[in-house]
């Protein structure tokens, strides 16, 4: 193609979807200390480690000759596309950060961001939740999104109360019967 007809100083798109749920606008960043140290030794090994070394591929490979059937080039501009991408959306929610320590937590009597709750279901069945920050969630191990439906149900109640929530199975009721903060 002609390079009359293309426009190199034009910013190239980003592939893919965002790398976590945006937050709610007018809400904080809430986020335990676990979670920032997470997000934090994640930025570093980007920023130290795997970025300088596709850096060094990308010369290389331009160096090469032809950039257009060069594979090494050009997937290493596109690794570097997402790995820039991903630096900057850490930056941005590490800036934004509230940290909360849910062992310094007076009330404890009272389920808020951090609480480590068992409850159980109409069933029988029990199950045990943490309350954490969105970019540290992970449903598969127990550990909930403080705006998702079961943490809002759960967010003040206490032990022995009766919480009801919208699940994608439909509504469901828990009863709480543990509390604590670690």
């Amino acid at each position: 193609m002609n390079k009359a007809f293309v426009k190199e100083d034009a910013p190239e798109e980003e592939d893919g979807p965002p790398s976590a749920p945006a937050l709610p606008a007018g809400f904080k960043n809430y986020m335990t200390r676990r979670g920032y140290g997470l997000l934090r030794n994640e930025l570093e090994e980007l920023v130290k480690r795997e970025r300088p070394a596709l850096v060094q591929v990308v010369s290389w490979a331009a160096k090469n000759g032809d950039r257009s059937e060069n594979g090494d080039y050009i997937y290493g501009k596109k690794r570097l596309r997402e790995i820039d991408r991903r630096i900057r959306f850490l930056m941005k929610r590490l800036e934004t950060a509230v940290l909360v320590d849910p062992a310094a937590q007076e009330n404890t009597e009272q389920v808020f961001f951090g609480a480590t709750v068992t409850v159980c279901d109409a069933e029988g069945c029990e199950s045990t939740y943490q309350i954490v920050g969105i970019d540290e969630a992970d449903a598969g191990r127990g550990m909930i999104s403080w705006i998702s439906p079961l943490a809002r149900a759960l967010l003040k109640a206490r032990e022995g109360d009766a919480v009801r929530f919208s699940s994608p199975a439909g509504p469901r009721e828990l009863e709480i019967v543990g509390i604590r903060y670690s």
